[in-house]
């Protein structure tokens, strides 16, 4: 069953590969003994089901989480459970591939007007005479 990202886009489950590792955190004894955290692996580099766009800002995003090949790892240890686990780092990784889809608003560097400068400029003064004012020598 493919996990539903975007409108447009879905990722089949058979590029995901979930194994379990011992966790810490609650659980008592039990966590000694039971396999519960969730460790998803993801190689966005060979996906498929990836444009090339998402790929490229998915890699940056996910930063350590990226290994030198380009496989996405993610731990999830929060719940007691496997299921839930599971279920958290397929919900983290949908959420990366979210980010990673947004696309930034393009930005055009402009610079400030005369007008705008010389309230800057007349704020240094002002501020600057203020203190002036402060150091005045005082005799007794």
């Amino acid at each position: 069953m493919p996990i539903l990202i975007l409108p447009t886009l879905s990722l089949p489950e058979s590029e995901l590969e979930v194994s379990y590792i011992l966790a810490s955190g609650p659980g008592g004894q039990n966590v000694n003994k039971v396999a519960t955290a969730a460790q998803l692996r993801f190689d966005a580099a060979r996906s498929p089901s990836l444009p090339d766009r998402i790929r490229a800002r998915l890699l940056d995003l996910a930063g350590s989480r990226a290994t030198r090949e380009g496989v996405i790892v993610i731990t999830a240890r929060r719940f007691r459970t496997q299921q839930r686990n599971r279920e958290d780092a397929i919900e983290r990784l949908a959420d990366l591939i979210r980010q990673a889809a947004h696309r930034p608003a393009f930005r055009v560097a402009t610079r400030p007007g005369r007008a705008a400068h010389q309230r800057r400029l007349d704020g240094k003064a002002h501020r600057a005479g203020i203190k002036r004012g402060r150091s005045g020598r005082f005799d007794d």
